[in-house]
């Protein structure tokens, strides 16, 4: 995509084709507590307002500290960044990362208020929003962006699947569900295969960047064999929540498992780094239409 204008590089830098990924884990510890007979819509909202603000802000930090750090110089594969653009001084996508730092922390605040009357759990939870604050910032920003270290995965992994989907529940219902660590982690291992097909895309211009992502460190064929781990597993984790739960009606999901592993297929046949630019959406819109099926199957059914 080329970038003509200001409005243009900032909107390229929100990077809206990301947030349905944002939503994944929100939809579905939100459809398991409606299952549960403690769904509330004021935390479904404030919770994907929160999520969505959360994910802005990543991609924001992304844009800044990848462009500070090297990471998107000339001969980046991918999109072009929005500071990277030059149209966006990093100066001024600082303070919009400062910004949504804000826009994110008021908001989980105002999710905690609706959802919580216990003190202690209200700091609790501000605590793991304040963690994910930081943790948004930090992928590629700061002295040491965790991000250049090859741990993006696991934070993806903990944020968008564990902590997503296991305090969306809690907040619904003030309980917990040892099943729920099942589709939490699902969610979790697809969303982290959405970053993988970036970071293969990226092996190249990452590794002259001296980012240490996990394509990176064990090379090309074995991410590709990791890649078919993280879909395959979380396939199979969602199937073992339904055969407990005997939530039958939800098995709606395998409707999107051919999308999901067309994307192995893609990662496989990897040649060219912008022929595989557009499995990042499919990944991400797979992984949400996945949940969506997932849900309103077992509703229905």
């Amino acid at each position: 995509m080329t970038i003509f204008t200001k409005k243009q590089a900032w909107i390229h830098a929100l990077r809206l084709r990301t947030l349905p990924l944002a939503l994944s884990s929100i939809f579905m510890g939100s459809f398991i507590a409606y299952q549960k007979s403690g769904f509330r819509w004021s935390v479904l909202i404030m919770a994907a307002i929160t999520t969505t603000l959360l994910q802005i802000l990543s991609n924001l930090a992304n844009d800044y500290g990848d462009s500070i750090n090297g990471a998107d110089h000339e001969g980046r594969q991918g999109p072009i960044r929005a500071v990277q653009s030059g149209l966006i001084k990093p100066v001024e996508m600082k303070v919009a990362v400062i910004l949504f730092s804000i826009l994110s922390l008021f908001s989980g605040l105002f999710l905690l208020y609706l959802a919580l009357e216990d003190i202690y759990l209200f700091l609790l939870f501000l605590g793991i929003g304040i963690s994910a604050i930081i943790a948004a910032i930090a992928y590629t920003s700061g002295k040491r962006p965790y991000g250049y270290a090859g741990l993006g995965d696991i934070s993806v992994f903990l944020f968008f699947g564990c902590v997503g989907v296991m305090g969306t529940y809690y907040l619904h219902t003030l309980s917990f569900d040892p099943t729920l660590w099942l589709p939490a982690a699902a969610i979790g291992l697809l969303s982290t295969a959405v970053l993988n097909i970036n970071n293969i895309r990226d092996i190249q211009s990452d590794k002259a960047a001296g980012k240490l992502s996990i394509p990176v460190r064990i090379g090309k064929k074995a991410a590709e064999n990791y890649h078919w781990g993280l879909i395959i597993s979380a396939l199979v984790l969602l199937l073992l929540f339904v055969i407990i739960e005997h939530a039958y009606g939800a098995l709606a999901y395998l409707l999107m498992a051919p999308s999901i592993l067309k994307t192995g297929w893609a990662v496989a046949k990897f040649e060219a780094p912008e022929k595989l630019d557009p499995y990042l959406k499919v990944m991400a819109m797979s992984t949400l239409f996945c949940v969506l099926f997932f849900g309103i199957g077992w509703l229905i059914f």
